[in-house]
Parts: C-alpha cells; structure tokens; sequence
C-alpha cells in the first residue's frame, strides 16, 4: 500500500510539474484581444461582413463520483492544466496611448489613404504604402509621416503587449496575430497582403 501511495505522490508531483513548467502562447486569448483592440481603433463597420458565430451548447460536467482517492488527488492537480485560457492584458498605460494615438491617427489621415488605396495592411503587421499616386493631392504629404507613425505605435503595440502579460518572448507571435486580425477585419474596399506579399483588395 505504502510503494503505492508513494507512486501515485511521485506520478502526480511530475504532473505538476508539467503544468507550471509548459507556458504556451494562448493563441485563442491572443486571437480576441487583437479583435478587441483592432475594433477599438477602426471601429465596427469592419465586423459587418463576418456572419455571427453560433453559440456553443454548453458541455455537460465530467462525472467525477467514480475517481476515489485518486480522482480527488488528481482533482487537486489538474484543474490547472484544466482551466480556462488565460486573458491578454491591455490594460496598461502604455497600451491604452498608443490606442489613442492609433485611433486619432485612423479618425485622421490614416482611413483617408486607406480608402483610396495608397496604403494597405502589410502582411506582417504593419502598413505599407502600395501607391502614392493613389493619394489625394490633399494627403500626399501627410503619407510618409503617418505610415511612420503608425508602424512605429505598431510595433511599440506589440512589445508592450508581451511585456504586460509577462513574456517578452511572445512579441512575434502577438505580431502574427495581430498581422492577421488587421486584415481580417479591414473595411471592404481596403488593400492588403497575402502570404506572398502580393496586393489584393478586400
């Protein structure tokens, strides 16, 4: 009974330790807090060509009654490997101005040259000018400043955003997700990258 016991304690400390040792990147948790802070920033008339998405039926809780002792310790372990993905913070200053900055910017010149197609979303989570020509007269020479601009608070967003939860080292991948939200969410009529880096028009 005892090589038992001390079995099971052996078995579950390594359980343990792989659910503190394994930080991954929440993808999903990532994936709504761009939506989030990408709606913010150019507003809702992006959201009106992607259909609501069905709600889930909720799933029926685990029957647990027949674990014993080792389903309660197990219980005692596992919920957090278990437990719901964490949430993105965006809540920090710095996040919060560069969003002003960013929102200011698209209520100004941004949304102009992206309308007429003088710029577009880059496929790396920035914005690129496709053609200057493409500018009106009026805004030709705001267009250098403000892709700067932009692209500078972009890149700042990103940083900031792995610092705040924790994980500097989850800068390229909030980019990505980041770079594909953009995209997704641009207004119809909007330039944009695909993988291989060529134009095309939502």
């Amino acid at each position: 009974m005892r090589k038992t016991v001390v079995t099971l304690a052996a078995a579950l400390a390594l359980l343990a330790g792989c659910v503190t040792i394994n930080v991954y990147f929440p993808a999903a948790a990532a994936e709504k807090a761009a939506q989030q802070f990408v709606d913010k920033v150019i507003g809702p008339e992006a959201q009106q060509s992607k259909p609501a998405e069905p709600s889930k039926p909720a799933k029926p809780e685990d029957d647990k009654s027949g674990g014993g002792a080792l389903g309660a310790l197990l219980d005692l372990v596992v919920p957090a490997a278990q437990a719901a993905e964490p949430d993105i913070n965006l809540k920090t200053p710095e996040i919060e101005a560069i969003r002003a900055r960013m929102a200011a910017r698209f209520q100004g010149p941004l949304q102009g040259l992206l309308d007429s197609g003088a710029v577009g979303y880059a496929n790396n989570g920035m914005v690129a000018v496709r053609d200057a020509t493409a500018a009106p007269l009026a805004q030709r020479g705001q267009l250098n400043p403000a892709v700067a601009a932009e692209n500078a608070d972009r890149a700042a967003l990103y940083r900031a955003i792995a610092v705040a939860n924790g994980h500097p080292e989850w800068e390229t991948q909030i980019r990505q997700t980041f770079a594909r939200t953009w995209i997704e969410r641009a207004h119809a009529g909007w330039y944009y990258q695909d993988s291989s880096g060529a134009w095309k028009r939502k």
